[in-house]
Order: C-alpha cells, then structure tokens, then sequence
C-alpha cells in the first residue's frame, strides 16, 4: 500500500493534467477489470461485472490534486501564478513546486509584508532560476500548471505527502479491485475523475454517462484531533468515516445506516462524519439524472490541501475492508 501511495503522490497531475496519473492507475488494474475507457473528460472508468446487472453501482475517487498556474512572465524571469483549487497562499511561502512534471521553483512574496493576512497570490511569485524573460518562457509557458514539490513519508504507522487528497482514495479503490474476493453483487464501475478541485466536474460528466443507482465516494476528510483544533468527532487512526453530511449532500440514509451494519457486523473500526464545509463527489452523484442513492467512505485526513498531509495506513486498510463488504452485500433496504 505504501509503495502504490508513494508512486501516486509523487506522480503530477493537478486538476486538468491527469493523464500521468491516469495511465500510472490504468497499469494498476486493465487486467483484473471486465472493461476499462476513458470517457471525453478524461475520467477513467474501469467495470467489474456484477452477479446481477439489474442495479449499477458507482465508486468515485478523484486523481487531480491542488495546484497552481502561470499567468504571467516577468521581465527578469519570475513567475506569476494564479491558483489551481483550494490553494492557500500562507502554504506557499519558501515552498518549491514542479512545473510540468519537470521545471522547479521556489515560491517568495513581493517586498515586504507588515500583515501577513493581506498575502495574496498576485503578491508573490515562483523563481525558476531564469534571469531573463526568455529564458524562463523556454521553460515555463502562459496556461502551465505546477503542483507542490514533495516526497512520501512515512512517519510511525502515517503517511505524509502532497496530494493525498485524494490519491489515498485512488489507492482504496485499487486495491478493492485487487482484493475483492468474489464477484461484486452488482455491475461496479469505478471511476476515477477528473477536475474535482475545482468544481467536481469528472463527477458531473460521468455519473450522467453511467446513471449509477448507487454512488459511493471515496475521499479525504478533515480532523478535529489537533491542538485546538475546530470541533470534529473525526481523527486519524480510528477508522474510515462514514459520510453524515457536508455543503454538497445530505447522504441517504438507508445506505449509511448499511455501511455502519456491515461496519460492526465485520469488526471494523468506523467513524460518523459531519462535515459543514467543502463536498465531494458525492453530490455530483446522488443529483446527477433523475437521481441516486449516494454515501460516501471518508479517509481521516490532517493538513489537507497543504504540501504535507497526513494520513493513517490502519484507515486506508480499514476502508478498503467496509468497501469490499459493502459491494458483496445484498444492499438490504436499499432497493
């Protein structure tokens, strides 16, 4: 598990650049999936057929991560950037970051700043080691996407990284292809999409293409078991959290009340989420066409959307056990 995360977070691909990461997953699974495309938005959609095809149940993992933009190059060869999804500029201070999968540069602020709460994007820049215009635009181009520039690490039992969010779901639904031991109870597509940073819009696109009955998202979610942290019942190593609500979706709850049945039938450790900002894919799914029973498996997550977050490897475990649960259960009460 750790050395698949570590290939996934250190691969680039922020929000509308996946490709790399999309082939890195497709080697992953072509071989263990009944059928494998990638749609026009450039999700790609791998399908384990179900002992029964009369319901379609689809699990999403989002591949982009957060990043950044040129938007404009300076004379003496400094890049200016606009954000890429939740990008806070108060991470960005001293920070490298890897254009293009190729080209480093260190991040710095214009002068002086008094008030560190005025920082803004269009007040700092990234130096790629240019002295002049032309000499970065050989490098760096207008529309270029960069992300941060960081190794995994495991630190005791937790992994530490960029883009965990939400490569970590990626990898729960790699290895429940690989792990499930028999055939799901319906015709199962996952999808792992794009652009979900800065809209969920892979969701959007392919949730109306493969009209699921059931959605399940799986992604990263915030903690409140730092030092005084905002309150949360959610931290890290004591399970996957099974989704209540956040800003997108208000989850069935036929379908939670099964994941916490299957959770404490089977033993495992879980978690109940509320979370009251941010969404997932999720909603995309449960309004896309007439509509669908949607729920959603969250990973604990600490320092998300910064260049160092954390994860715990006994959640991931523990997530990919309740999934594999679920897509072999009869789905009681939901149909």
């Amino acid at each position: 598990m750790k050395e698949l995360i570590k290939r996934l977070v250190e691969t680039f691909g922020p929000s509308g650049d996946e490709l790399a990461v999309r082939e890195l997953i497709r080697g992953e699974i072509e071989d263990q999936v009944d059928q494998i495309e990638v749609d026009t938005m450039g999700n790609l959609i791998a399908l384990k057929k179900g002992q029964d095809d009369s319901n379609k149940v689809m699990l999403a993992a989002h591949m982009d991560e957060i990043g950044l933009i040129a938007t404009h190059i300076e004379e003496e060869g400094f890049i200016r950037f606009s954000n890429v999804g939740g990008v806070s500029p108060y991470n960005l201070l001293g920070e490298r970051v890897l254009f293009n999968g190729e080209t480093i540069g260190v991040i710095d602020k214009e002068g002086k700043l008094d008030d560190i709460s005025k920082l803004k994007h269009d007040k700092m820049y990234v130096d790629i080691g240019a002295t002049t215009q032309e000499e970065a635009e050989e490098k760096i181009k207008i529309g270029d996407t960069a992300t941060y520039y960081r190794q995994l690490d495991l630190v005791g039992n937790r992994l530490v990284a960029k883009g965990l969010d939400d490569r970590a779901g990626c990898a729960v639904l790699i290895e429940t292809i690989k792990q499930l031991t028999e055939q799901p109870t319906f015709d199962t597509y996952f999808v792992f999409t794009v652009q979900e940073e800065v809209g969920t819009r892979g969701a959007i696109t392919s949730s109306y293409g493969i009209n699921p009955d059931v959605g399940i998202a799986v992604d990263l979610t915030l903690t409140g078991d730092t030092p005084e942290a905002k309150r949360m019942a959610v931290s890290l190593g004591e399970g996957p959290a099974i989704k209540v609500k956040d800003r997108s979706v208000l989850v069935n709850p036929q379908l939670k009340n099964l994941m916490i049945d299957l959770a404490e039938e089977n033993e495992i450790p879980y978690q109940l989420e509320v979370l009251d900002r941010g969404g997932t894919d999720t909603g995309r799914m449960q309004l896309s066409r007439e509509g669908a029973i949607a729920g959603a498996i969250s990973i604990p997550g600490r320092y998300v959307h910064s260049p160092s977050e954390m994860i715990d490897l006994t959640d991931l475990e523990n997530s990919i056990k309740l999934l594999s649960e679920i897509l072999q259960s009869d789905y009681q009460g939901l149909f």
